[in-house]
């Protein structure tokens, strides 16, 4: 059957066209909103509704699983811009993790996406090149994309038929934005801190320098620190250090087979890589906050932000929740689960 629509070539979405391009219009009303906290239509108590809760909480509704009676796809582009990603990056809280998708998505697989999304990306980069030049935070996660958008740029990216892969005028853009990305980097310097400042690292309690870097969850940056100067390396080779850091990431069961039984003596340095061999890394460990799934509304949400979610505006849906044994939490999305809701 059909679809009936004001057009029949399209689902009778409204476009409008923005210095970057086309956008849907309801996409475009929503980054507004959470731009500037505006109210389309002022007179409209429904839409004041809406918009007040949006602004302060994005969120995206997707489709997890297409069957015969759900039939549907999600796009990254509009995800990513209801999912508020451009202010996230100046989170430090999910700086990581917006590096970390952008680690998976740019490089050879960057060209195979769509124009739209391509466009999204290279914003998103940006914009972490401006935060990370800014601040002064995460220069190795920040290092790492460049190399691979290096990588993309040589290439150009990938010729089909002779040359890249859209349109000559989108990949002018990228051309611009890429250009402008690695102007940034390479003017990009880690700075000392000023001479009167203090106290200093090294001048704090050998206590403090300890919190700090049992605080520390990424084992590289332990292994940096063992090299920076004799008086952290003394702390980093400390048994507690490495026992801490093997609890975080492994739970007791796995811990317990790689250890030898009944040896007092552990060194729970080789513990930790014999861990990380065996198990990997624990991706949700990895990340101050990640994005969260709504089992009952499928809705992506930050976690410290919530979303207006079903359960809580039904009185009588949470009544049948709580008889069926209560609420089950949201589940964790970190960024590889994430790309799986996309044909990628």
């Amino acid at each position: 059957m059909p679809f009936i629509s004001k057009d029949w070539r399209s689902p009778g979405e409204a476009w409008v066209k923005t210095d970057e391009g086309w956008e849907k219009k309801k996409v475009l009303e929503h980054c507004k909103s959470l731009k500037y906290g505006q109210k389309n239509d002022p007179c409209d108590e429904q839409k004041e509704y809406i918009d007040s809760q949006t602004s302060s909480q994005p969120h995206c509704q997707i489709t997890v699983k297409c069957t015969k009676e759900i039939a549907g796809f999600n796009k990254l582009d509009e995800v990513v811009k209801r999912l508020d990603f451009h202010s996230a990056v100046h989170d430090v809280r999910r700086f990581n993790y917006i590096c970390a998708l952008l680690d998976l998505l740019i490089g050879q697989h960057t060209t195979g996406l769509s124009g739209c999304t391509q466009k999204a990306l290279l914003a998103m980069l940006e914009e972490v090149a401006n935060y990370a030049t800014a601040s002064q935070h995460n220069p190795r996660g920040f290092r790492r994309l460049l190399n691979k958008l290096k990588a993309l740029s040589t290439a150009e990216r990938s010729a089909c038929w002779g040359g890249p892969l859209g349109s000559q005028l989108l990949w002018h853009q990228h051309t611009a934005k890429i250009d402008r990305i690695l102007n940034m980097a390479s003017q990009f310097q880690v700075r000392e801190p000023h001479p009167d400042t203090h106290p200093t690292l090294l001048q704090l309690p050998e206590e403090c320098i300890r919190e700090i870097i049992l605080r520390l969850s990424d084992p590289k940056d332990l292994t940096a620190g063992e090299q920076a100067c004799d008086q952290i390396s003394s702390i980093v080779n400390e048994q507690r250090v490495w026992r801490e850091l093997t609890k975080f990431h492994f739970n007791q069961q796995q811990i317990d087979l790689i250890l030898p039984k009944d040896d007092a003596d552990v060194d729970w340095k080789a513990a930790f890589h014999s861990c990380k061999k065996t198990f990997g890394l624990n991706e949700d460990r990895q990340y101050a906050e990640m994005l969260s799934l709504c089992k009952y509304c499928r809705c992506l949400f930050w976690k410290s932000l919530g979303h207006p979610c079903i359960a809580d505006q039904c009185p009588d849906y949470m009544a049948r929740l709580q008889e069926a044994g209560g609420i089950t939490p949201p589940s964790p999305v970190p960024p590889s689960a994430f790309l799986k809701f996309f044909s990628l």
